[in-house]
């Protein structure tokens, strides 16, 4: 379905919305008529039936009094109540009526049992599913960690949901149900406090850190030394991209470092002394892989290839629950003190970059109670999570606050020596596995029973592939290593898999009045680490870094370890007291975008060796700055306008050195004379856009993709390559022909701003062994960068013409830069005419990766987005009812309502709608009110 989202092109009127609206169901409704899909009538009633009621009144036993849920011209609800129960109680019943399929579904994904709802396709993925034990954990949560009033709350929410629930067939629910009903007599069941918690451990996985670095590091060592892997994962140019905390603190019994104005808890100090003996290598440390017959091997196990490369394959089918994990995604977050800004109080900006999902991960909501007190606290309005009761990012009447992604690493690979007679082998000795059993229930077939084996490091997640169960025995393994046997097992550490307290943080965020019942409450946000932006109406601001974050003994984590060794078990984690944070800098601003916490010399612990490398940071920090020279002062569009930047950093550094090279093809030149006056921004309409990112995506494949493994490469695309751990003279006759193996959207070189750090390092080394390519049918061997980069030019060329056609005048960005959304599970899996109801799109976008405007692209995969802004916001703690906010689509979750993507072109645009708070403004605002009573 198409929709130009073009600034300059236009935009539909309200008018073509409603036609284009009854031909979707018009079209739904002549295929059923017709026999298309399962020939079955779907009537117009069917279609609208599950609309919710937004008007009137309905009764709602539980209740202790009435509740008012005012909604917009957006469909975005703001409640009002006066009781905490009766919140979440009217919160989760508003969303049920909004989200419930969509609800239904993750419950389903966390609780490995998709294959209860879609059959037989989703039992590989719920057996790992099941295997994690997200939902196990979750329940445990509740059971043995969350606060009775946490609790209380979790009941009171799913009680509401429930509510809606109540007496309504499957198709009463949402469409979706209708179609499952073809196949499937499928019925939602009650909702439990436990779905909601697992939601965290959904969120927790996509955000896990650097387990697929990990992976990949271990399976590029087929292919490349040492050193090589060492060139592909920098460190982290800490004089060029600052760090988020600059002259913070952090607190300890050993002291505190830095200075900060005012904030609560500061210490001075003269400072922990920094190193404790943590690696913190590229991967290539002996001490990081001793014992694991790793350490100076040009080639990996053929075992540990088997199982890394299965591994692989099951981390791509697991459903992203908010986003694709790796290097090139996270999320942006700023915060300007009053003393830069026009109000003369903070503006804090966040926009966190996940998966586009249809509808949008977010849900925007308002939770007021009339008046507080001691039985209603809550005065709070932001994005929530469907399917979890309070607001997860936004602002109460005192405080707002933003999150990004902190990326450590929390999550670490073991190899396990299995013993033929059961067990595992631990310091000497062999170890019985614990050890249970899980049915899973498939739609239209028989239940299939596993059995989860776990060590003392965490499951066994090698038992959820055939392929990973027999591994080499051939594997060249160390002395120090066991003797490999039947093959390693791989167990997975995590420490969302280790009941914890961030749903008690959500409530505690909600309500904080200060920086210190801030920080208080970022301290039980174990799982997933974040950052935390903070800025209050008395006109402070901060930032906090909390998590479970582990304080290993031998290793660092970016290669597996030997599970059998107890040296590199994990000793502790990093106490919350020392954990970085900053209170009014002098600087007057914070930002954080994914990249290093803080500077490695001046801190005693090791968060992760796989940072973001600091390209959107910086451009935000600069944009800033050059606002702010000359007491210059930042306004609410100042900071939209920050969060559309969509230059190319890469560009900046690429294409002075692309437009010296001579070409002599007239097409080619043709093509390079568009970088001539470039501005490098990435506009939808640039042609000069669409040129330069495929001359980028193309110096990666000749540099840097060609020479990775297939595991790492694109499935489907092919090579001829010398056999790998060939040591001998090159010989064509020896090369074989090569497949990718992996999906489009994870494969090697994505071009994130880690592959910016990787040339950036050698642009200068004009005869550096990556610049070398191997001849082919039609190209010459490159010898030299400018070769290299000429080789490049030419095939960007012809990949933009196949694509955009021969007339350069045509080209643009956004025709090779789309996003299509799609709904949840039917919308990917289903029936071809459903999957066209369903979804929407394609919007042609600008921006790019790593860019502040960071809809990212896989450079190895193609063009198309896979990661957005899934959200924007800015919040003006001098007025709150001028904050500012848009979701990536609407706030329904049905596919025919008129609020499922009515904001996803103002969103492609750049713009912001009114977000008000106040109960004045809220009302004048209001469109619908609906009154819950007992």
């Amino acid at each position: 379905m198409p929709s130009n989202t073009n600034a300059s092109s236009g935009h539909s009127s309200g008018k073509k919305k409603g036609r284009r609206a009854r031909l979707i169901v018009i079209v739904l409704v002549l295929a059923i008529v017709a026999g298309i899909g399962y020939g079955t009538y779907w009537s117009i009633s069917t279609v609208r039936g599950s609309f919710p009621q937004t008007k009137g009144s309905i009764k709602l036993d539980g209740l202790s009094g009435p509740v008012d849920v005012k909604r917009d011209s957006y469909g975005i609800p703001q409640v009002y109540a006066s009781s905490d129960e009766d919140l979440f109680m009217a919160q989760g019943y508003v969303q049920a009526q909004d989200r419930f399929w969509e609800m239904d579904v993750r419950r389903h994904m966390t609780s490995g049992r998709l294959s209860e709802m879609f059959g037989k396709s989703q039992v590989k993925t719920d057996e790992f599913l099941r295997t994690l034990g997200w939902h196990r954990v979750a329940q445990k949560e509740y059971d043995s960690k969350l606060s009775p009033e946490t609790k209380k709350y979790l009941q009171a929410y799913a009680k509401g949901v429930n509510a809606y629930l109540a007496g309504k067939d499957a198709g009463d629910i949402s469409v979706e149900y209708a179609a499952l009903g073809f196949t499937n007599d499928y019925a939602p069941q009650k909702w439990t406090p436990a779905d909601s918690v697992a939601w965290l451990k959904a969120m927790a996985w996509d955000l896990r850190g650097n387990m697929q670095e990990e992976i990949d590091r271990s399976l590029m060592t087929s292919r490349l030394g040492p050193q090589q892997i060492a060139d592909l994962y920098p460190d982290y140019p800490y004089d060029r991209n600052k760090a988020i905390v600059q002259s913070g603190s952090y607190d300890s019994a050993t002291g505190s470092y830095g200075e900060g104005s005012g904030g609560s808890g500061n210490q001075t100090g003269t400072g922990a002394s920094a190193g404790t003996g943590t690696s913190t290598g590229t991967g290539t440390s002996t001490e990081g892989a001793a014992g694991t017959g790793l350490a100076g091997n040009t080639e990996a196990p053929d075992g540990l290839q088997s199982q890394l490369t299965g591994l692989s394959d099951a981390l791509d089918q697991v459903p992203a629950a908010v986003g694709p994990n790796g290097n090139g995604i996270g999320s942006n977050s700023w915060v300007v003190s009053g003393a830069h800004t026009i109000t003369g109080k903070p503006l804090l900006a966040n926009d966190p970059h996940l998966s586009p999902q249809l509808p949008s991960v977010w849900y925007q909501m308002g939770l007021h109670c009339r008046s507080l007190s001691a039985s209603c606290q809550y005065d709070v309005t932001g994005y929530t999570f469907s399917g979890m009761p309070g607001v997860i990012i936004g602002h109460n009447q005192d405080i707002s606050w933003g999150m990004t992604n902190l990326g450590a690493d929390v999550t670490d690979l073991y190899l396990e020596k299995l013993n033929s007679g059961g067990g595992y082998q631990y310091d000497g000795k062999t170890v019985p596995f614990k050890t249970r059993k899980e049915t899973i229930k498939v739609a239209g077939g028989d239940d299939k029973t596993i059995t989860v084996r776990e060590t003392n490091n965490g499951p066994l997640i090698s038992d959820r592939d055939d392929e990973l169960v027999k591994v080499g025995k051939k594997a060249k393994v160390d002395a120090a290593a066991p003797d490999r046997g039947d093959g390693y097992g791989v167990s997975l550490r995590w420490t969302a898999l280790t009941p914890g307290k961030s749903m008690d943080a959500v409530f505690e965020l909600n309500k904080a009045k200060d920086w210190t019942q801030f920080r208080k409450a970022a301290a039980d946000f174990e799982v997933p680490s974040q950052n935390l932006i903070y800025a209050d109406t008395k006109g402070n601001i901060g930032y906090q870094a909390p998590g479970k974050i582990p304080v290993r003994g031998k290793g660092d984590g970016s290669l597996p370890a030997p599970g059998w060794d107890a040296a590199y078990r994990w000793k502790s984690y990093i106490p919350q007291s020392a954990l970085p944070y900053e209170y009014n800098p002098k600087r007057g601003y914070i930002v954080t975008a994914n990249q290093a916490v803080i500077d490695e010399d001046k801190y005693p612990y090791h968060l992760t060796s796989d940072w973001g490398y600091g390209t959107r940071s910086q451009r935000i920090t600069d944009l800033i700055e050059s606002k702010i020279a000359g007491g210059g002062k930042i306004s609410t569009d100042d900071m939209r306008t920050m969060q559309m930047d969509n230059s190319s950093e890469i560009a900046k550094l690429l294409v002075p050195k692309l437009l010296k090279i001579d070409v002599s093809d007239k097409y080619v030149r043709e093509a390079q004379k568009l970088l001539e006056n470039w501005d490098y921004t990435q506009s939808p309409d640039s042609a000069a856009a669409a040129y330069f990112n495929s001359v980028w995506r193309n110096i990666l494949k000749l540099s840097f993709g060609n020479k990775l493994p297939k595991e790492l490469r694109v499935e489907s695309q092919c090579l001829s390559v010398e056999p790998a751990g060939d040591t001998g003279p090159a010989d064509e006759d020896r090369r074989v022909r090569e497949c990718g193996e992996r999906d489009a959207d994870s494969a090697q070189p994505d071009g994130g701003d880690r592959w910016f750090e990787v040339v950036r390092k050698i642009i200068n080394d004009e005869n550096n062994d990556w610049w070398k390519a191997p001849a082919t049918r039609t190209d010459a061997e490159t010898k030299t960068r400018d070769q290299l980069f000429a080789r490049a030019m030419e095939d960007a060329r012809w990949d933009v013409t196949a694509k955009l056609g021969k007339d350069i005048d045509t080209w643009s960005w956004g025709r090779l830069h789309q996003l299509s959304l799609k709904n949840q599970t039917l919308g990917t899996n289903g029936p071809g005419w459903l999957q066209y109801v369903l979804n929407r799109g394609p919007w042609k976008l600008g921006g790019g990766e790593a860019a502040v405007d960071a809809t990212g692209w896989n450079a190895a995969g193609g063009y198309g987005v896979i990661w957005v802004p899934s959200m924007r916001m800015v919040v003006n703690l001098a007025d709150l009812d001028k904050s500012k906010w848009i979701n990536l689509t609407g706030a329904s979750g049905h596919a025919f309502s008129a609020h499922y993507t009515d904001q996803t072109e103002k969103w492609s645009k750049g713009e912001l709608l009114p977000w008000v708070s106040s109960e004045k403004a809220v009302g004048a605002n209001t469109k619908d009110t609906l009154v819950l009573h007992p």
